[in-house]
């Protein structure tokens, strides 16, 4: 899965509407609802959008046709593997009919240009876990996790070693949980963060 790295438009203007999409990266349901507050244009016609993180999702048609807006825009996000992502495309009406199909493809199709051109950051699962280890297997732990890219976000002491708290890759935990376990011949505690 990926997300996206910033704030992205794309604009179209079809038989006459002007059709305008912004999507950007969002952390949750109330980062979503502050972006399409943000980007919503009130002189619009219609400022329709869709947002998904994990297996929750929104969207709205605002005034448009029920279907034809909000579920082809949720359809682009889906439809390029985006997750953490919401979009909004506002319209400004031309004069032209479009029909459902055309409002389909009008909506999911800015949307999704919008999406192709956006600069991409794959989304990582991660995992805090704390170790606790002694002096004397601290500093070959360290070097160890280091090696394999895993960054130490904190480290106490205590008296007889150390606490470090790291973010580890749920893909590698496994392995990577095993080798501290190895390096301190099993005496290091490993305890997952919830």
């Amino acid at each position: 899965m990926f997300t996206l790295q910033r704030i992205e438009t794309s604009t179209q203007e079809i038989k006459k509407s002007r059709f305008l999409a912004i999507a950007g990266p969002i952390d949750d349901e109330q980062s979503a609802k502050a972006f399409l507050a943000a980007h919503s244009a009130p002189a619009a016609n219609h400022n329709c959008w869709a947002w998904r993180i994990g297996q929750t999702y929104r969207f709205n048609d605002d005034g448009e046709p029920s279907g034809t807006a909000g579920k082809p825009i949720l359809a682009a996000i889906d439809g390029q593997s985006l997750d953490r992502v919401v979009v909004a495309v506002t319209r400004w009406f031309g004069g032209v009919l479009l029909g459902s199909g055309g409002l389909i493809r009008a909506y999911g199709g800015t949307a999704a240009l919008c999406l192709r051109t956006a600069e991409k950051v794959e989304l990582v699962e991660t995992l805090r876990v704390t170790i606790a280890c002694d002096f004397a297997d601290l500093a070959l732990i360290k070097a160890r996790l280091t090696a394999r890219g895993v960054a130490i976000a904190s480290e106490s002491f205590t008296d007889t070693g150390a606490v470090l708290a790291i973010d580890l890759r749920k893909d590698v935990a496994e392995a990577t949980l095993a080798l501290v376990s190895d390096l301190s011949r099993g005496r290091a505690i490993v305890t997952l963060q919830s």
